[in-house]
This record gives C-alpha cells, sequence and structure tokens, in this order.
C-alpha cells in the first residue's frame, strides 16, 4: 500500500489552497491508500472545531464535507505541534480525526515511504 502525506499551511486565508489539499488526500484515501493531511502554519485551524464550516470556494464542495468525507475514508488530519502551541490550540479543541503531531511522526511517515505534496 502506498502512503500520501499532504501538507497544507492555509485557512480562511487561502480556501482555494485549503480546499485542494483535503480534495487530493481525500481521492487518495478513497482510493484506499494510507493517507495523512500535515497541517502548519494557519492551516493547524482547520483542525478546530467549526473553524472550516464556512469555507466554500466555488466549484468545490463545501470544505467541511470534503473533510467528513476524508476521515470518514480512513484519513487522517494531523496538526503540527510546534504550530498549534502558540495559538492555543489543544487536542480538545479538534475535529474527529484530527490530532496534534511533533515532527518526530512526520519524519517517520516520509521516511516509511510516503510520497509528500504541498499546498
Amino acid at each position: 500500500m502506498a502512503k500520501l502525506l499532504a501538507h497544507c499551511t492555509h485557512g480562511k486565508d487561502d480556501p482555494e489552497r485549503a480546499t485542494l489539499a483535503f480534495v487530493v488526500a481525500n481521492v487518495a484515501a478513497t482510493a484506499d491508500q494510507e493517507t495523512a493531511l500535515l497541517l502548519t502554519i494557519d492551516g493547524v485551524w482547520l483542525a478546530t472545531r467549526e473553524y472550516a464550516d464556512p469555507i466554500h470556494h466555488e466549484g468545490f464542495q463545501p470544505l467541511k464535507e470534503i473533510i467528513q468525507s476524508f476521515v470518514a475514508n480512513g484519513g487522517q488530519i494531523w496538526a503540527c505541534g510546534a504550530c498549534t502551541k502558540p495559538r492555543g490550540i489543544t487536542e480538545q479543541d479538534l475535529i474527529e480525526g484530527a490530532r496534534i503531531v511533533t515532527a518526530a511522526n512526520v519524519v517517520e511517515y516520509l521516511v516509511s515511504g510516503a510520497a509528500s505534496i504541498d499546498f
């Protein structure tokens, strides 16, 4: 089984990039590929409850629906610990399917053979 690590640094500041990251990750998860979506910088807000609810870029499903589909398809949402901490985001703030990870988690996933794509 192949692995994919999609990486997103954007949230409400760039709805298209935020949405595309989840679209690509969801396609991989739907194809039964082990898939994690790493959120860093302001992208970590996407892992918090209700943040993504109003995000809807023209031509795409609402982001909230894509995120729900991604998780239902077995996708993992990873919020960067170094990015969540200064923003005051804790595990209690996260949506279903999301968790806070360390750089070591990301490196381990990549060296185990995951391909990566950035948005």
